[in-house]
């Protein structure tokens, strides 16, 4: 479980490529230890296991689901990616639940720079807009972000300064793909109600 306030990020340093599969190689500064080998970490808002760590130098593997449901089937070397590891009972919770579960990809439709705040809209699918309310929580490639608009095949976010200075939204253009993860509790009720 993560909250998705990102401090870190990596670079892609390495792809390894399998028949069914792949391994993720990221170079960060963000410290880690032996023990944390099999721990859960947000990977651009999929959660990952730390399979191997040599320095700053880890190790994921992507399993054919978790290509199939991801950006990361079109990643590439050099590619930066925001980095979270799973929360630790007792801390603050500052954005809001996210799992790591990521349900669908989107792209990026426009960018709108107003002052230093970028307003950012991506497009949904028909079929997922339900799980979306305007000032509702969305994870977008593992960021708590909050719902400013909708529209009919398509949302927009706003992103302050502070959020762009830590993430790696800054470095997205129009036409690229994100990783979105819906809100737990609005899938949950959609279910129940349906």
């Amino acid at each position: 479980m993560f909250n998705g306030i990102i401090v870190q990020e990596g670079k892609i340093y390495k792809i390894v490529k399998k028949s069914k599969s792949s391994v993720l190689i990221l170079k960060s500064k963000m410290k880690f230890n032996q023990n944390e080998i099999g721990s859960s970490v947000s990977c651009n808002g999929a959660c990952l296991t730390v399979s191997k760590i040599k320095k700053s130098i880890i190790y994921f593997f992507l399993s054919q689901e978790t290509l199939k449901k991801t950006i990361f089937k079109n990643s590439k070397i050099g590619d930066i990616i925001n980095l979270e590891k799973s929360l630790v009972f007792g801390k603050r919770i500052s954005g809001h639940y996210l799992q790591g579960h990521i349900d669908t990809t989107s792209q990026i439709l426009q960018i709108r720079k107003i002052g230093k705040s970028w307003f950012i809209k991506f497009s949904v699918r028909a079929q997922n807009i339900k799980y979306l309310i305007e000032k509702g929580s969305i994870g977008i490639n593992g960021i708590s972000l909050t719902i400013s608009r909708l529209f009919k095949n398509a949302f927009e976010i706003n992103v302050i300064p502070h959020t762009l200075k830590l993430t790696n939204l800054s470095n997205l253009k129009k036409g690229d793909k994100v990783n979105i993860e819906f809100d737990l509790i609005g899938k949950y009720l959609n279910n129940i109600y349906n």
